[in-house]
């Protein structure tokens, strides 16, 4: 996917992290990323927050929180791109932490009022994410409730809240959880985006959410061209995109390496219900190869189908068009005639 289109909300999430590192020893939030990486994703019961006290959920927030929020806005721009004259009033963050998806949310609709719901079972990170959004230069963030909510069966969404995000949580919950919050959202959203890490199982947990909102009613409208099972071949292969993410000193020190970027893969769907959605073209499912007079797309497309499609220099502006096309976006691109220079 292209570069972040709304950059001031990421910086103003990483100068607002930079500063919450400033009281924090780097050995000891390195000390701290470790161990929570170890042990954070999808081994601890939703009753045992395994962010214990501010220093964790200080380091774990610089560490994973502009990881987060790129791989949401990607999945956002998606739904945008699809919607572009929508805008949500209502917007419930379940499982949102410190609120790195409703950082996202404010960077795809900066200018709009919107009423933000953060819910999280872990208080150090509500606390701590309610602190952040006080320094934002969104209203919807600095307004936002945060509020404890045991993420599972006995979650509660208001009725007809606009948008209801789901982001880094299914897989850290038992199945019966997954599918409760999952069937929550579908009962009292309009519109639903669910986003899991880019590896196999997350791209499953994905897929069983989409197979269910699909159940309920909700039209795909990213990444997805078709409300059609998937075509994947379970096992085979899997779903999954690619956001860059600038990184801090604080990654450097815990992961090595001197590049200033890393990529964040992750899987991800947004549907709709009682919305006119306008039809989708097909989407890039991998990295674009690009050779000599050629480029080659792995395409899913309207059709329900993966495919292979080879844009040639006879295309003329579509080859050109094909050469800016990065991983995740549709094709062709609406603005494919512009390619003409």
């Amino acid at each position: 996917m292209h570069a972040p289109e709304y950059a001031p909300t990421g910086e103003n999430l990483r100068a607002a992290l930079a500063d919450l590192l400033d009281g924090l020893p780097p050995k000891q939030a390195a000390q701290a990323v470790e161990r929570l990486i170890a042990n954070y994703r999808g081994r601890t019961p939703t009753d045992a927050p395994v962010l214990r006290d501010r220093s964790d959920v200080v380091a774990y927030a610089a560490y994973r929180m502009p990881a987060t929020f790129e791989a949401v806005r990607s999945a956002l721009e998606a739904f945008r791109d699809r919607l572009p004259e929508w805008e949500p009033a209502s917007h419930v963050d379940v499982g949102g932490g410190t609120g790195a998806a409703s950082w996202a949310v404010a960077a795809a609709w900066p200018s709009g009022e919107r009423r933000t719901t953060v819910l999280d079972w872990a208080e150090p990170a509500l606390a701590l994410g309610a602190e952040l959004a006080r320094g934002a230069s969104s209203e919807a963030l600095r307004t936002a409730h945060w509020r404890r909510q045991a993420i599972g069966g006995g979650l509660t969404i208001p009725d007809d809240t606009d948008l209801v995000t789901v982001s880094y949580v299914l897989g850290e919950l038992t199945e019966t959880d997954r599918n409760a919050v999952v069937d929550e959202a579908a009962r009292a959203a309009r519109t639903v985006v669910l986003i899991e890490p880019g590896t196999p199982d997350g791209y499953l947990r994905i897929r069983h959410a989409r197979d269910r909102l699909i159940a309920a009613g909700f039209r795909i409208v990213a990444p997805c061209p078709h409300s059609a099972e998937c075509p994947i071949e379970v096992g085979a292969d899997w779903c999954h995109f690619s956001a860059r993410v600038s990184r801090s000193s604080l990654h450097r020190q815990v992961k090595g390496g001197s590049l200033p970027y890393e990529d964040e893969k992750f899987s991800y769907v947004a549907a709709v219900r009682g919305l006119d959605v306008p039809a989708a073209p097909a989407r890039v499912v991998r990295k674009p190869q690009i050779r000599k007079g050629q480029v080659l797309l792995d395409l899913c497309t309207p059709a329900d189908a993966l495919t292979r499609e080879t844009v040639t220099k006879r295309h003329g502006p579509l080859y050109r068009a094909a050469r800016d096309t990065d991983w995740g976006d549709e094709w062709p691109p609406a603005d494919a005639d512009d390619h003409t220079s």
